[in-house]
């Protein structure tokens, strides 16, 4: 599936979650043999097969304890990391493409198809507040470090800032074509990330808005990026089948991971900084949720081990 040639075809994807290389199976749990990705040792280590279509979104909650994905079957589920048991099933009426824990991890909030922003309790799944964005679907949703703004990313290239205490607004407009598929805050607030339908990840003043650097390589549209937690690192999923590791004050390429077969729909880092974990599907259009083990050698601001 193309991002930059699909609509409604990235809505219909119908399907079971699995990985495509050699496995054990042992009860609804998959354990992989290591895999070599670029020379660095990628330990395949577990798969969440509860999804009925692709898998859009996953984070790791805060205290690293729990794993949220969404997905294209309309439920945000709630993992628990180390069993892979289902801990909440949150229920919308549309595809769920965006997801994001709050700071305290007590709150999750989701962007789905049909343009609302819902932020969820974590303990008994409540829906305690939500809010509509006036640009559509929401591809791509954060809270800021302080956990008082969300930023949301949907059509037209534009990405809102939203105070959902006092309903202040902000939006930013900078991306030259298509769809905000994803934003993340570096962990400490002073930058935004957008990753945009235009091929480019635009960094962002947080605090005035104003646009400061371009971030190029990606051969097509950015569909995911995440900060590592020391806020060194930023990864970006592409439609280009790579993740990517970027320097992140200087924004300079440090590697490119090239592991997943088909588009990188999500990417998200644990919390000790050790495991990078991806969404994506493979070329049966089967979604598919990877964990890696990261070993970087010789990166000095990357993540390390």
């Amino acid at each position: 599936m193309k991002v930059k040639k699909t609509k409604n075809n990235k809505r219909k994807i119908i399907s079971l979650i699995f990985l495509f290389i050699t496995t054990l199976f042992l009860y609804d749990q998959v354990f992989v043999q290591a895999d070599e990705v670029d020379g660095n040792l990628a330990d395949l280590q577990l798969t969440f097969d509860e999804h009925e279509a692709g898998v859009w979104t996953v984070v790791f909650s805060p205290n690293d304890t729990l794993v949220a994905s969404s997905s294209i079957d309309s439920v945000v589920k709630i993992w628990d990391r180390n069993t892979g048991d289902v801990m909440q099933n949150l229920e919308h009426p549309y595809g769920v493409p965006a997801l994001a824990f709050s700071p305290d991890g007590k709150m999750v909030a989701t962007g789905c198809y049909d343009g609302l922003i819902r932020i969820w309790k974590i303990q008994n799944g409540e829906l305690i507040n939500k809010t509509k964005i006036d640009n559509g679907t929401i591809w791509g949703l954060t809270f800021s470090p302080d956990g008082n703004t969300i930023a949301a990313g949907g059509v037209k290239g534009k990405v809102r800032l939203w105070n959902y205490e006092t309903n202040e607004e902000k939006y930013l407009a900078g991306h030259s074509e298509g769809d905000v598929w994803s934003l993340a805050y570096r962990s400490d607030g002073k930058v935004l990330v957008s990753a945009g339908h235009d091929d480019t990840v635009k960094v962002w003043n947080a605090s005035h808005g104003k646009l400061i650097h371009n971030i190029s390589g990606h051969t097509d549209a950015i569909v995911s990026v995440a900060f590592s937690p020391d806020g060194k690192t930023l990864a970006s999923g592409s439609d280009d089948k790579t993740i990517k590791l970027w320097d992140a004050n200087n924004w300079e390429l440090l590697q490119t991971l090239s592991g997943d077969s088909e588009c990188v729909y999500s990417v998200a880092f644990s919390p000790d900084g050790k495991t990078l974990i991806s969404g994506s599907r493979d070329k049966k259009m089967v979604g598919e949720i990877l964990q890696y083990h990261l070993r970087y050698n010789g990166l000095s601001n990357a993540v390390t081990v």
